[in-house]
């Protein structure tokens, strides 16, 4: 029997829609067949959106470590140090600092391997800024909490899978970030992470190029040529299956997608906005590469519908469901990695039974 593994889901924003698909998504009691929910956050903000939503049968059971958790149960650990007011819909400082204390809260335990993984519910990137947090996003929050390892950014859903090699800084900053040594590094994370979280065991890849109609020979830009095929060739003598370098729109166009395991694109809209237009109630967003897991809806904090009952929680859902795959992905490639079947010839059973 598989183990029941615990996985902790922070907040996000409370002025956001996070505790609404956080609690609509738990309400399914199928969910604790497959984890044990521990929601770190704001107890009140909690009991503020149950009501809201007409929840106030769900039953939380307040714990302080993930130790205490019961399965079967929605667990919640009270992260807020302080009062907090619920303003659905208005981002505030206090919410900021709200969301911050519980993200704190589930990457020390996650480190320490009290959870199995962690789930994410959105953040707004300014209200959160503050001497502990001067990041653009989770992604790179996370990657400096594990100092050993790199990340990498992919949103998946069941068709398509796309992760970039430059995510969340200014488009102007985006050709001279890009190097050979930054595509070859985020192609090996890509690949491992296929093999690894996805047990596929020889992943194709699909890698875009930065100019329209990837440069066109030169034509519409040299990056193609002098960046992206070189390190596409050093992928490529390390066994790494990829191609390109591929324009973006032909590719989605023509639902190239289809045939490959994953796409690396070298910016965050020309990978996310197809992706979401695609994928955007059952994507998921996943900081590939670390040592532990961490997934997350593909959505914002959609502050428009906030208090309003209107949020959908398929990706939250959906990101559960992908924390808890990977984890489970993680295990079985280790086990037949670490402990490959021992295949004895005919001869040496003779000899052991005479």
């Amino acid at each position: 029997m598989s183990k029941i593994l615990k996985i902790g889901i922070t907040q996000g924003d409370i002025n956001g829609v996070g505790f609404e698909v956080i609690l609509k998504a738990l309400s399914d009691n199928q969910m604790l067949d497959i984890c044990t929910p521990i929601i770190y956050g704001s107890a009140k903000a909690a009991g503020f959106y149950k009501k809201l939503l007409g929840l106030e049968n769900l039953n939380l059971q307040l714990i302080k470590s993930p130790e205490e958790a019961s399965p079967k149960r929605i667990n919640l650990i009270n992260t807020s140090k302080e009062e907090i007011k619920v303003d659905a819909g208005t981002p505030t400082l206090e919410s900021g600092r709200a969301a911050l204390e519980a993200l704190e809260a589930a990457t020390f335990d996650v480190l320490n391997g009290k959870l199995d993984a962690i789930v994410t519910a959105p953040i707004n990137k300014n209200t959160i800024q503050s001497e502990q947090f001067h990041f653009p996003g989770h992604t790179e929050y996370l990657e400096s909490k594990d100092k050993e390892n790199k990340s990498l950014m992919i949103l998946a859903s069941e068709a398509l899978r796309v992760a970039l090699v430059t995510t969340h800084i200014p488009l102007g900053s985006v050709v001279s970030t890009i190097t050979e040594e930054l595509i070859l590094e985020k192609l090996r994370l890509l690949n491992r992470t296929l093999k690894e979280d996805f047990s596929i065991v020889r992943p194709r890849i699909a890698v875009f190029g930065i100019n329209p109609h990837a440069g066109d020979a030169g034509l519409l830009g040299v990056e193609e040529e002098t960046i992206i095929k070189p390190a596409l060739q050093r992928a490529i003598e390390e066994g790494i299956v990829c191609v390109g370098p591929l324009a973006a729109d032909g590719f989605f166009g023509s639902n190239k997608f289809q045939h490959y395991d994953g796409v690396l694109a070298m910016y965050h809209d020309q990978g996310l906005a197809p992706f979401k237009a695609l994928a955007m109630e059952e994507g998921v967003n996943i900081t590939a590469g670390l040592s532990f897991v961490r997934t997350s809806p593909a959505h914002g904090t959609a502050y428009d519908i906030a208090g309003k009952n209107e949020a959908d929680e398929s990706s939250m859902r959906h990101a559960i469901y992908s924390a808890c795959d990977i984890v489970n992905s993680r295990h079985f490639i280790k086990n037949i990695t670490t402990a490959p079947l021992v295949v004895t010839r005919p001869e040496d059973r003779r000899g052991n039974r005479e």
